[in-house]
């Protein structure tokens, strides 16, 4: 028997760029791509944009207008004003991350409107959008990248491109059949789970890390929602995981947290995130990685949806240089990386030594770290200020760093 998909003939489709995946990486990318002119598709497999939700949803509010967003309250759910470190036995740092006006630098979105709302200004800019439009391959023309294969709505289809941007997530396909390596080890890897929790007592303007044997090479986290409302999920390095075990932690923590365990669980989300400070490779002639795709997650945190929209803006604006100029190559392309490892390659690689210490970092430690910090008064959480403070104190504490 012929297999129906197999033999129809596809309907061809052709464009500038075409990119895989409608998170914040690829809508903004189609919404800067369309705006300079080029003609843009965007596909996503899914049938509703934001959903299901993989994040916790936080994000910093300072980096929103560089990619010309003006915060919305249809899509903030809670304006955080600072950050509770917890250890394993409860010791407590408290940041406060007041600006000078007095309000908060974060927020806790609503990322089912919050990634609608991306999309809807790529589709405003003149982006065409395929929902239910699954990646199911490359497409070489002498050895050449020109577009992608995919099932629209269970039809088969052809997206012939001058260039593909992969915007396709952590386990990005794109990436892989295009001939780039993104595989990681496991101790580069953390395996997540989140609840989304009704009826919980928590404050709404704080987000909350606790780390340490609770969480082994990651931490758990409580992101308020409001209206008794949070994400609260957890990370554990693949390396230290076996099947179950971050349900496992999590389900334990929470039966001990007074303010969580008499929650219900309305939403579950499960998944992975890379630790590393960028792939190694993110363009390839005629391809751009971007996003989770290019592993641009911070790498102690696990957030990315600043990285996300920061490498879509960038690399659009990337494209446009090349399409005008009539080069996609590998050479020309790579202008977007080389802005983007300028932009965060030394935070990023910062960050990715505090997290190879940090996962193998004692209770002990943990709880010394937190002292230091109380001791000195530190309002704030930043990073370098940190580093300092731990090692004029107590240098050994950082010996692994």
């Amino acid at each position: 028997m012929t297999d129906r998909k197999s033999s129809e003939v596809p309907e061809r489709y052709e464009c500038d760029v075409v990119i895989v995946g409608a998170g914040p990486a690829g809508s903004t990318a189609a919404r800067y791509a369309s705006e300079s002119g080029l003609r843009t598709i965007l596909i996503e497999k899914k049938a509703e944009i934001g959903s299901p939700l993989r994040c916790a949803e936080g994000i910093s509010k300072k980096w929103l207008s560089r990619v010309n967003i003006v915060p919305d309250r249809k899509w903030i759910c809670a304006d955080i004003m600072g950050m509770r470190i917890r250890t394993s036995s409860g010791s407590t740092f408290v940041s406060d991350e007041r600006g000078d006006d007095g309000t908060g630098r974060g927020y806790v979105l609503d990322r089912h409107l919050f990634d609608k709302m991306l999309a809807e200004k790529a589709a405003a800019s003149g982006t065409t959008i395929m929902m239910r439009t699954s990646c199911r391959g490359v497409i070489r023309e002498k050895g050449r990248l020109v577009g992608i294969k995919a099932d629209r709505m269970g039809s088969p289809i052809e997206i012939y491109a001058r260039c593909v941007i992969a915007a396709d997530g952590f386990e990005s396909q794109v990436a892989r059949w295009a001939g780039l390596d993104t595989t990681l080890p496991d101790k580069d890897i953390d395996t997540c789970v989140q609840y989304r929790m009704i009826n919980v007592s928590v404050d709404r303007e704080y987000c909350e890390f606790i780390a340490g044997s609770c969480a082994p090479g990651g931490y758990i986290w409580i992101f308020p929602k409001g209206k008794g409302i949070a994400n609260v999920g957890i990370g554990i390095q693949a390396s230290k995981a076996s099947a179950g075990d971050p349900k496992r932690y999590l389900d334990e923590y929470i039966s001990k947290d007074d303010r969580l365990k008499d929650g219900q669980v309305l939403e579950v989300a499960g998944g992975a995130v890379s630790t590393v400070p960028g792939a190694e490779r993110v363009v390839s002639d005629n391809l751009m990685l971007i996003g989770d795709a290019a592993r641009f997650i911070n790498p102690v945190t696990g957030g990315g949806i600043h990285e996300a929209c920061i490498s879509g803006m960038l690399a659009s604006q990337v494209l446009k240089k090349c399409i005008d100029s009539n080069d996609l190559s590998e050479s020309a392309l790579k202008e977007y990386e080389i802005k983007w490892r300028e932009e965060v390659q030394e935070r990023f690689d910062r960050n990715y030594r505090i997290k190879n210490w940090f996962s193998e970092t004692s209770d002990e430690t943990l709880e010394n770290v937190v002292s230091i910090l109380n001791e000195a008064g530190l309002k704030k959480l930043k990073m370098d200020e940190v580093l300092r403070t731990i090692t004029e104190k107590d240098p050994s504490l950082l010996s692994m760093f």
